[in-house]
């Protein structure tokens, strides 16, 4: 799959001219964007009671507002990231927030369950369309060196921020006004971004010609992705060997097989399978799934502990988590230092033990009388700035190869490898949790200790990734 050479020297886009995307417009649409589908991942979790009391949901329904989101988030990545490509990344960004300002003003004024979940389910596609672009534009703008590497680093910062910030934001909205605000607050910064992705970014189509959507990869893409991640969400409550989980999950892989062999056949593929021959993209978003596996830890099973058992409410625990976002941001913004003066993998290497060690660390302080200082602080902190350290690098290495033709494409695999390593982490350290027992306090700890040993394999894999080479770019 992989070979021991990288490619030569990639064509990269043409010199930008006086009417390129800036820079900073670049920067500040593509972090925007990442935060609001990010945080809309965590933050109607703190809303769902109210949203239950409100609507009248029962608990189907309620989980289908939390599935909707995520099964059509999952399934589009890959065909929003396509788009970008062939349709120009200006206006597959702005459909993208369109379509997910649009969702969440009709979440937030719905009046029964069915309107909320079909809201949920558009506001998830409007994602799958946004997040491959964020970031595409960064790295279609910036070529390699070290502009790019801070870029990607405050992609990464502000885009993992946006889930510890869910917590609060969720909390604070839900307390002093209501639910629907939950969702109603992108109304008005989906505005905001549009107006300055219409007025400063440009449509920089990357392919010649007359673009063509290649239709039935699409199809098979977006139904095995989301049958697959269906089913892995099914085997919380049914198991691995239920039908209830495996029929979903093994309709996903027969369909993706189906979409592999349509790829290797296909004139104009949705993803070219060329790109998984270099050994940065193909190594760098496997151990990007491996190491979100764990990563998921650290945000859902730190919150269940800090409410189901040491009682904090949803606005002191986020709060609580404000030390960890700080440590994602000095660990996402260090990377690029630390990448400009040695091998990228060494950082990368660093960040991903610290954040193994922190785990560990969690895991044998959580305990029923535990305590913010004793019992969260010092790991919680450990394991953001090592995430920080380890991500930038990987994220990096996983677009590093490709042309800017398939810059769009590459986003939507780094997408997918996180959204679906996350799934995948959240069902095994569940799983984990509740066959170590009754006592919450002690599940948590095997959920994070269990996440400790995924994270150090997941560190492991990067050794594999090729060396960086240097390009004495000088800092922009």
């Amino acid at each position: 799959m992989t070979t021991t050479h990288e490619p030569g020297p990639v064509k990269e886009s043409a010199p930008r001219s006086r009417r390129s995307t800036p820079a900073w417009a670049a920067v500040l649409a593509a972090s925007v964007g990442q935060f609001l589908v990010v945080l809309d991942i965590s933050v109607v979790n703190v809303a769902l009671p109210d949203m239950r009391a409100g609507l009248g949901l029962g608990a189907t329904g309620l989980q289908w507002v939390v599935n909707a989101y995520s099964l059509a988030f999952a399934g589009f990545l890959l065909l929003g990231g396509r788009a970008a490509d062939l349709f120009g990344r200006r206006r597959v960004f702005i459909t993208g927030l369109g379509i997910f300002t649009l969702a969440s003003l009709a979440g937030g004024l719905a009046q029964d369950a069915g309107t909320l979940i079909a809201a949920r389910a558009a506001q998830g596609l409007g994602a799958a369309v946004l997040a491959p672009v964020t970031l595409s534009l960064i790295t279609s703008t910036f070529p390699a060196g070290p502009a790019r590497t801070r870029a990607i680093a405050t992609w990464t910062a502000v885009g993992t921020a946006g889930g510890a910030a869910g917590g609060l934001v969720g909390g604070l909205l839900t307390d002093y006004l209501n639910w629907r605000w939950v969702l109603l607050i992108n109304v008005p910064v989906g505005i905001v971004v549009t107006a300055i992705a219409a007025g400063w970014l440009r449509d920089e189509r990357t392919t010649a010609g007359r673009p063509r959507l290649d239709v039935p990869g699409a199809i098979l893409v977006t139904a095995g992705v989301a049958a697959l991640n269906f089913g892995i969400t099914r085997t919380e409550t049914h198991g691995w060997t239920s039908a209830d989980s495996l029929v979903p999950l093994l309709a996903g892989l027969a369909a993706l097989t189906a979409f592999v062999a349509v790829e290797a056949r296909s004139a104009q593929p949705l993803v070219p399978l060329r790109l998984f021959r270099l050994r940065s993209v193909a190594v760098g978003n496997l151990a990007t799934l491996v190491s979100m596996l764990g990563g998921f830890a650290l945000w859902y099973f730190l919150s269940l502990y800090m409410q189901n058992v040491l009682d904090y409410s949803a606005v002191r625990t986020g709060v609580s988590f404000l030390p960890h976002t700080a440590g994602i941001i000095i660990g996402s913004k260090l990377a690029p230092a630390l990448m400009a003066r040695m091998d990228a993998r060494l950082p990368a290497g660093l960040g991903g033990l610290l954040a193994a060690g922190g785990f560990a660390w969690q895991s044998a302080v959580l305990h029923e009388d535990g305590t913010f200082l004793g019992s969260i602080l010092g790991p919680g902190v450990t394991m953001a700035i090592g995430f920080g350290l380890l991500m930038t690098p990987l994220v990096e290495a996983s677009t590093t190869g490709a042309s800017a033709e398939e810059a769009g494409a590459v986003a939507g695999i780094v997408n997918t490898s996180r959204t679906i390593g996350g799934a995948i982490g959240l069902t095994v350290l569940a799983t984990a949790a509740a066959r170590s027992g009754s006592d919450l306090a002690d599940g948590y700890a095997t959920a994070f200790l269990v996440a400790a040993v995924i994270t150090a394999i997941g560190t492991a894999l990067v050794a594999l990734l090729p060396r960086p080479e240097r390009t004495g770019s000088p800092a922009a």
